[in-house]
């Protein structure tokens, strides 16, 4: 990769620092939020189409919004301004969910949220691939810092919860959100020597093997619906406390983190291709699984099989994505990644589980959810044998 200047082994420390640092305050905020919140509308009597509203449409922004700031970051080389200024700005959003619990004006705060919130992961995936440089493959070792974090935030957290109430995850976010914001500051600003036009950079994205591979992420992401969106709530209805929740989670991560630190070993042992197949199938048996069991035993196996669902799919993903992009598109190549999959897949998880969580329960919603993966991994497998023909 060709950069306006060279890092030194300090700066490139430093550096790495900074982004563990911002992987570890997006994912600690995420601890709170991703179990909790949507438990917390419940606990404010929002139906379940009213949940999968508000997630969807915090989807919907992670659809089109990351594409819209990676395109001007990347043809007007401004990632780094636009990563700061998002940060602050989709903070002081959230702040006025402290202010309401209606449904209308938890809404409108959501769809302005999303706008500033949607493009930080992605500009963050691409500022660490730029900092590891060749060492591309340790990506998990740095990323390794947001599992540490959300571990340590839902094993807490649970406990607190069932202290106090679950009004306090509003302003956990916000606080934790305001340190992520100020240490933004510290971001390298890595400027790229531009060698092609935008324009061909971005049709890099329309080749076949990587349209197969966004739609069959994008099957993944769907089957999660349930899961991010329904399973605290799946988990409470079958009599288990916050604090159970919280260390369901927490296991999950913990086997996450075991895959992220040894991804180097993993990808340098088996190619992109298999693993991702492999995730496929092993999330097909997770959903299967969970649609059955209420065992608690049986729970906290199937929260272990996370380590395949989300931490060697989620490596390979970014890897995949980076290999098929050139220096001056990466920005855009991740986050049409975590649009077309962390966005739209998940927004349509969100919205499908919401509207049939009243009807079906969420044990046949993780059944289809099973489906859903056990039909993307057959097509990206059908997919490999063709493109080795």
């Amino acid at each position: 990769m060709k950069y306006l200047w060279s890092m030194d082994n300090y700066s490139k420390n430093s550096f790495k620092l900074v982004i563990g640092s911002q992987y570890f305050l997006y994912f600690g905020v995420m601890g709170v939020f991703l179990p909790y919140f949507n438990l917390y509308c419940y606990h404010l009597k929002f139906s379940g189409f009213q949940i999968g509203v508000l997630s969807g449409i915090r989807s919907i922004a992670l659809v089109l919004f990351p594409l819209v700031w990676a395109g001007l970051a990347d043809r007007f080389h401004i990632r780094r301004p636009i990563y700061i200024f998002c940060s602050f700005i989709s903070t002081a959003i959230w702040a006025f969910y402290l202010y309401t619990t209606d449904f209308w004006a938890m809404l409108l705060i959501t769809v302005f949220y999303g706008i500033f919130y949607s493009p930080i992961i992605s500009f963050l995936e691409a500022f660490t691939m730029d900092v590891l440089g060749t060492e591309k493959k340790s990506y998990g070792k740095m990323r390794g810092w947001g599992t540490i974090a959300f571990i340590m935030t839902v094993l807490l957290l649970g406990k607190v919860i069932d202290i106090y109430s679950i009004e306090i995850i509003i302003t956990l976010i916000f606080f934790g959100s305001m340190a992520q914001a100020i240490i933004s500051i510290k971001i390298p600003d890595i400027q790229i020597k531009k060698q092609t036009s935008f324009s061909s950079n971005a049709k890099v994205l329309l080749k076949r093997p990587v349209i197969v591979f966004l739609f069959c992420a994008f099957l993944m992401l769907v089957s999660h619906g349930t899961y991010y969106g329904f399973y605290s709530i799946h988990l409470e209805n079958l009599g288990y406390g916050k604090t159970f929740i919280g260390i369901s989670w927490a296991l999950a991560s913990i086997a996450e983190i075991i895959v992220m630190i040894k991804s180097d070993i993993i990808f340098k042992r088996f190619s992109t291709d298999n693993v991702l197949f492999f995730s496929f199938m092993v999330a097909a048996l997770r959903w299967l699984g969970l649609s059955f069991t209420t065992s608690s035993v049986i729970i906290l196996f199937l929260q272990i099989l996370h380590a395949v669902t989300y931490g060697t799919f989620h490596v390979s993903s970014i890897l995949y994505i980076d290999s098929l992009t050139p220096d001056e598109g990466k920005t855009l190549g991740q986050a049409v990644n975590n649009a077309v999959t962390y966005g739209l897949g998940l927004m349509v998880g969100f919205f499908i589980n919401g509207y049939l969580f009243e009807t079906l329960g969420t044990f046949t919603l993780f059944m289809i959810s099973s489906f859903i993966a056990l039909g993307g991994g057959l097509i990206l497998k059908c997919s490999q044998i063709l493109d080795r023909q």
